[in-house]
C-alpha cells in the first residue's frame, strides 16, 4: 500500500486541480474514482453524488458512486444504482458484472445468474462471470456418473459439514454445489452462504492461476 500512496496522491491532485480549473467538467468522476481507490468511500460518494446533480445520465460516474457505496458498506444502494444504469442501458457488462456480484452476494442467486449471463454473453473476455456462471447454473448437481458425484446426489451429504471437509480436500466444486443446495432449501443459510463465497473465491483464484 505504502508504495502505492504517492501514485494515488498525484492522481488526487491532478484531478483537483483539473475541477478546479474547470468546476462543470466530468473530472469529478476520476476524482472519485481515485479517493475510492485510496479508501477513502465517503469523499467518493459525495463527489459523485454532487456531479451526477449535473450528469444523472453519466453510466460511469454512477458505477463508481456503486463501488464506493459497496466499500462503504451499503451494497443495497450499491445495487439501486446499478439497477439505474441498466435501465438506461440493459447491455452495460459492467453494471451486469456488478448487479451479479451483489446479488450473490446477498443470498439472491437467481438474480445473480441472470445478470452474471448478461455479463457473459456482452464481454466475450470476462472469464470470471463465465466461471460463476458455470457454478452457480449447475444446480446443486455434479455432471458425470464417478462415484462421489453419486454420493453427493444423496440429500443426505448435502450439509456444511460435509462441504466444507469438501473445501478442506480442495474439491471446490463439489462444495460449491453442496452449498447451492443447501441455499436452494434454505436461501437464508447464512453459513452456507458464507463458505459458498469461499469455495467460488477459491475457483476463481484457481482458474486465474492457471
Amino acid at each position: 500500500m505504502k508504495a502505492e500512496e504517492p501514485a494515488a496522491a498525484f492522481a488526487i491532485r491532478r484531478y483537483e486541480e483539473r475541477l478546479a480549473r474547470d468546476p462543470g467538467s466530468l473530472a469529478f468522476a476520476p476524482l472519485a474514482d481515485a479517493h475510492r481507490r485510496a479508501g477513502r468511500p465517503g469523499e467518493a460518494i459525495r463527489l459523485c453524488r454532487e456531479g451526477l446533480e449535473r450528469f444523472p445520465d453519466y453510466a460511469t460516474a454512477r458505477l463508481i458512486l456503486a463501488k464506493a457505496l459497496v466499500d462503504g458498506g451499503d451494497p443495497e444502494a450499491a445495487l439501486a444504482e446499478v439497477r439505474v444504469i441498466l435501465q438506461g442501458n440493459p447491455a452495460d457488462a459492467q453494471a451486469h458484472r456488478l448487479a451479479g456480484d451483489l446479488e450473490r452476494r446477498a443470498g439472491r442467486l437467481p438474480e445473480a445468474l441472470a445478470h452474471l449471463r448478461q455479463a457473459a454473453a456482452l464481454d466475450p473476455a470476462d472469464r470470471e462471470s463465465r466461471l460463476l456462471v458455470e457454478v452457480l447454473d449447475g444446480g446443486g448437481t455434479l455432471a458425470g456418473a464417478s462415484a462421489l458425484a453419486r454420493l453427493l446426489a444423496d440429500d443426505t451429504f448435502a450439509t456444511v459439514s460435509f462441504g466444507t471437509v469438501c473445501l478442506e480436500q480442495g474439491l471446490v466444486d463439489e462444495a460449491a454445489q453442496i452449498f447451492l443446495r443447501i441455499l436452494r432449501k434454505e436461501p437464508g443459510h447464512e453459513v452456507a452462504h458464507l463458505r459458498l463465497e469461499e469455495a467460488l473465491r477459491v475457483k476463481i483464484q484457481k482458474r486465474k492461476g492457471s
